[in-house]
Protein backbone atom coordinates (compact mmCIF):
# COMPACT_ATOMS: atom_id res chain seq x y z
CA UNK A 1 0.00 0.00 0.00
CA UNK A 2 2.60 2.40 0.86
CA UNK A 3 4.37 1.97 -2.02
CA UNK A 4 1.15 2.23 -4.12
CA UNK A 5 0.76 5.48 -2.26
CA UNK A 6 4.49 6.79 -3.37
CA UNK A 7 3.94 5.69 -7.11
CA UNK A 8 0.71 7.85 -6.86
CA UNK A 9 2.23 11.32 -5.74
CA UNK A 10 5.01 10.64 -7.82
CA UNK A 11 2.90 10.45 -11.41
CA UNK A 12 1.30 13.70 -10.15
CA UNK A 13 4.71 15.31 -9.44
CA UNK A 14 6.00 14.52 -12.77
CA UNK A 15 2.16 15.76 -14.23
CA UNK A 16 2.69 19.15 -12.08
CA UNK A 17 6.22 19.46 -13.50
CA UNK A 18 5.01 18.96 -17.24
CA UNK A 19 2.37 21.69 -16.67
CA UNK A 20 4.85 24.30 -15.30
CA UNK A 21 7.40 23.28 -18.68
CA UNK A 22 4.27 23.65 -20.78
CA UNK A 23 3.40 27.22 -19.19
CA UNK A 24 6.76 28.56 -19.41
CA UNK A 25 7.44 27.56 -23.04
CA UNK A 26 4.27 28.77 -23.54
CA UNK A 27 5.58 32.26 -21.80
CA UNK A 28 8.88 32.26 -23.36
CA UNK A 29 7.36 31.63 -26.82
CA UNK A 30 5.14 34.57 -26.55
CA UNK A 31 7.34 37.16 -24.90
CA UNK A 32 9.96 36.43 -28.15
CA UNK A 33 6.57 36.89 -30.35
CA UNK A 34 5.82 40.13 -28.08
CA UNK A 35 9.17 41.65 -28.83
CA UNK A 36 8.94 41.21 -32.68
CA UNK A 37 5.92 42.34 -33.26
CA UNK A 38 5.72 45.14 -30.39
CA UNK A 39 2.57 42.98 -29.53
CA UNK A 40 1.61 45.22 -25.94
CA UNK A 41 -1.28 42.73 -25.29
CA UNK A 42 0.72 39.65 -25.69
CA UNK A 43 3.68 41.11 -23.86
CA UNK A 44 1.25 42.25 -20.89
CA UNK A 45 -0.37 38.20 -21.00
CA UNK A 46 3.31 36.68 -19.99
CA UNK A 47 3.82 40.01 -17.30
CA UNK A 48 0.27 38.66 -16.08
CA UNK A 49 1.19 35.08 -16.05
CA UNK A 50 4.29 35.07 -13.37
CA UNK A 51 2.28 34.84 -10.40
CA UNK A 52 0.55 31.88 -12.14
CA UNK A 53 4.06 30.22 -12.54
CA UNK A 54 5.68 30.99 -9.31
CA UNK A 55 2.30 29.66 -7.47
CA UNK A 56 3.14 26.06 -9.22
CA UNK A 57 6.88 26.17 -8.29
CA UNK A 58 5.52 26.75 -4.67
CA UNK A 59 3.09 23.73 -5.25
CA UNK A 60 5.62 21.38 -6.88
CA UNK A 61 8.34 22.19 -4.07
CA UNK A 62 5.71 21.92 -0.86
CA UNK A 63 4.71 18.42 -2.76
CA UNK A 64 8.02 17.25 -2.71
CA UNK A 65 8.75 17.94 0.69
CA UNK A 66 5.35 16.18 1.95
CA UNK A 67 6.30 13.17 -0.12
CA UNK A 68 9.71 12.92 1.77
CA UNK A 69 8.47 14.11 5.00
CA UNK A 70 5.41 11.24 4.76
CA UNK A 71 6.59 8.40 2.52
CA UNK A 72 9.81 6.32 2.34
CA UNK A 73 11.57 6.65 -0.80
CA UNK A 74 14.36 4.82 -1.95
CA UNK A 75 17.43 6.05 -3.70
CA UNK A 76 16.15 6.09 -7.71
CA UNK A 77 12.66 8.07 -5.90
CA UNK A 78 15.26 10.21 -4.48
CA UNK A 79 16.61 11.20 -7.35
CA UNK A 80 13.32 11.70 -8.95
CA UNK A 81 12.37 14.44 -6.08
CA UNK A 82 15.53 15.78 -6.39
CA UNK A 83 15.77 17.16 -9.42
CA UNK A 84 11.85 17.85 -9.86
CA UNK A 85 13.32 20.75 -7.42
CA UNK A 86 15.99 21.95 -9.51
CA UNK A 87 13.86 21.88 -12.65
CA UNK A 88 10.99 23.85 -10.96
CA UNK A 89 13.59 26.47 -10.07
CA UNK A 90 15.23 26.66 -13.45
CA UNK A 91 11.80 26.51 -14.87
CA UNK A 92 10.74 29.97 -12.77
CA UNK A 93 13.74 31.41 -13.59
CA UNK A 94 13.13 31.08 -17.07
CA UNK A 95 9.50 32.52 -16.17
CA UNK A 96 10.90 35.42 -15.24
CA UNK A 97 13.79 36.04 -17.79
CA UNK A 98 10.23 35.75 -20.23
CA UNK A 99 8.76 38.59 -18.07
CA UNK A 100 11.62 40.01 -18.58
CA UNK A 101 11.67 40.40 -22.41
CA UNK A 102 7.97 41.23 -21.98
CA UNK A 103 8.49 44.05 -20.32
CA UNK A 104 11.47 45.57 -22.89
CA UNK A 105 8.62 44.56 -25.76
CA UNK A 106 6.33 47.25 -23.59
CA UNK A 107 8.75 50.11 -23.40
CA UNK A 108 11.25 49.84 -26.40
CA UNK A 109 11.05 52.46 -28.86
CA UNK A 110 12.00 52.35 -32.52
CA UNK A 111 13.87 49.47 -34.58
CA UNK A 112 16.71 47.15 -33.50
CA UNK A 113 19.47 47.21 -35.77
CA UNK A 114 18.97 44.69 -38.43
CA UNK A 115 21.47 42.17 -37.84
CA UNK A 116 21.80 41.83 -34.10
CA UNK A 117 17.63 41.54 -34.45
CA UNK A 118 18.43 38.29 -36.45
CA UNK A 119 21.14 37.17 -33.72
CA UNK A 120 17.89 37.71 -31.18
CA UNK A 121 15.84 36.00 -33.46
CA UNK A 122 18.05 32.75 -33.51
CA UNK A 123 18.63 33.21 -29.77
CA UNK A 124 15.21 32.69 -29.08
CA UNK A 125 14.54 29.89 -31.30
CA UNK A 126 17.65 27.90 -29.86
CA UNK A 127 16.77 28.39 -26.42
CA UNK A 128 13.19 27.51 -27.40
CA UNK A 129 14.13 24.31 -28.60
CA UNK A 130 16.70 23.08 -25.78
CA UNK A 131 13.94 23.77 -23.42
CA UNK A 132 11.21 21.38 -25.41
CA UNK A 133 13.73 18.76 -26.01
CA UNK A 134 14.74 18.89 -22.14
CA UNK A 135 10.81 18.69 -21.34
CA UNK A 136 10.31 16.27 -24.14
CA UNK A 137 13.08 13.85 -22.95
CA UNK A 138 11.68 14.15 -19.33
CA UNK A 139 7.97 13.18 -20.64
CA UNK A 140 9.17 10.45 -22.76
CA UNK A 141 12.28 9.30 -20.19
CA UNK A 142 14.69 9.15 -22.45
CA UNK A 143 18.44 10.07 -20.76
CA UNK A 144 19.84 9.75 -24.12
CA UNK A 145 17.47 12.83 -25.42
CA UNK A 146 18.79 14.53 -22.41
CA UNK A 147 22.25 14.12 -22.75
CA UNK A 148 22.06 15.42 -26.33
CA UNK A 149 20.76 18.14 -25.20
CA UNK A 150 23.27 19.29 -22.68
CA UNK A 151 25.66 21.79 -24.60
CA UNK A 152 23.54 23.09 -27.28
CA UNK A 153 23.21 25.94 -25.27
CA UNK A 154 27.02 26.57 -26.66
CA UNK A 155 25.83 28.26 -29.68
CA UNK A 156 23.57 30.81 -27.71
CA UNK A 157 26.67 31.44 -26.25
CA UNK A 158 28.17 31.56 -29.18
CA UNK A 159 25.33 34.27 -30.24
CA UNK A 160 25.54 36.22 -26.80
CA UNK A 161 29.81 37.13 -27.27
CA UNK A 162 28.72 38.33 -30.65
CA UNK A 163 25.75 40.77 -29.95
CA UNK A 164 27.82 41.97 -26.94
CA UNK A 165 31.04 42.84 -29.32
CA UNK A 166 28.71 44.41 -32.32
CA UNK A 167 26.56 46.42 -29.07
CA UNK A 168 29.97 47.61 -27.61
CA UNK A 169 31.38 48.27 -31.75
CA UNK A 170 28.28 50.27 -32.44
CA UNK A 171 28.23 52.31 -28.93
CA UNK A 172 31.99 53.33 -29.76
CA UNK A 173 31.15 54.19 -33.45
CA UNK A 174 28.23 56.19 -31.96
CA UNK A 175 30.23 58.18 -29.90
CA UNK A 176 27.13 57.86 -26.98
CA UNK A 177 24.58 55.10 -26.25
CA UNK A 178 22.87 54.93 -29.51
CA UNK A 179 19.23 53.83 -29.65
CA UNK A 180 18.34 50.54 -28.63
CA UNK A 181 21.90 49.15 -28.07
CA UNK A 182 21.49 48.80 -24.16
CA UNK A 183 18.33 47.76 -24.22
CA UNK A 184 19.49 44.72 -27.53
CA UNK A 185 22.16 43.49 -25.17
CA UNK A 186 20.06 42.95 -22.22
CA UNK A 187 17.57 41.09 -24.08
CA UNK A 188 20.69 39.02 -25.09
CA UNK A 189 21.69 38.21 -21.74
CA UNK A 190 17.93 37.35 -21.26
CA UNK A 191 17.98 35.03 -23.79
CA UNK A 192 21.67 33.38 -22.83
CA UNK A 193 20.44 33.06 -19.22
CA UNK A 194 17.51 30.81 -20.56
CA UNK A 195 19.92 28.54 -22.37
CA UNK A 196 21.68 28.48 -19.20
CA UNK A 197 18.53 27.26 -17.44
CA UNK A 198 16.97 24.96 -20.19
CA UNK A 199 20.51 23.03 -20.65
CA UNK A 200 20.45 22.63 -16.14
CA UNK A 201 17.06 21.24 -16.69
CA UNK A 202 18.21 18.83 -19.31
CA UNK A 203 21.14 18.06 -16.75
CA UNK A 204 18.32 17.33 -14.44
CA UNK A 205 16.40 15.13 -16.32
CA UNK A 206 19.34 13.01 -16.76
CA UNK A 207 19.97 12.84 -13.07
CA UNK A 208 16.29 11.62 -12.35
CA UNK A 209 16.31 8.53 -15.01
CA UNK A 210 20.20 7.83 -14.57
CA UNK A 211 21.58 9.02 -11.02
CA UNK A 212 24.54 10.96 -12.97
CA UNK A 213 24.89 14.58 -12.86
CA UNK A 214 27.67 16.11 -15.10
CA UNK A 215 28.93 12.97 -15.76
CA UNK A 216 29.12 12.09 -12.11
CA UNK A 217 27.58 9.64 -10.08
CA UNK A 218 25.81 10.85 -7.06
CA UNK A 219 23.84 9.87 -4.48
Amino acid sequence: MARTVLDSQLQLLDAQLLVMASSTEDALRTSIAALAARDAEAANAVIDGDDDIDHQEREIEGLCVKLLLTQQPVATDLHRVSAALKIAGDLERIGDQATDIAEIALTLQGELDGELSAHLREMGDRACSILHDATEAFVERDAERARTTIGEDAQIDALFESVKSDVVRGIQDEGSVASNLVETLMLAKYLERVGDHAQNIAEWVEYALTGRYKGEVLG
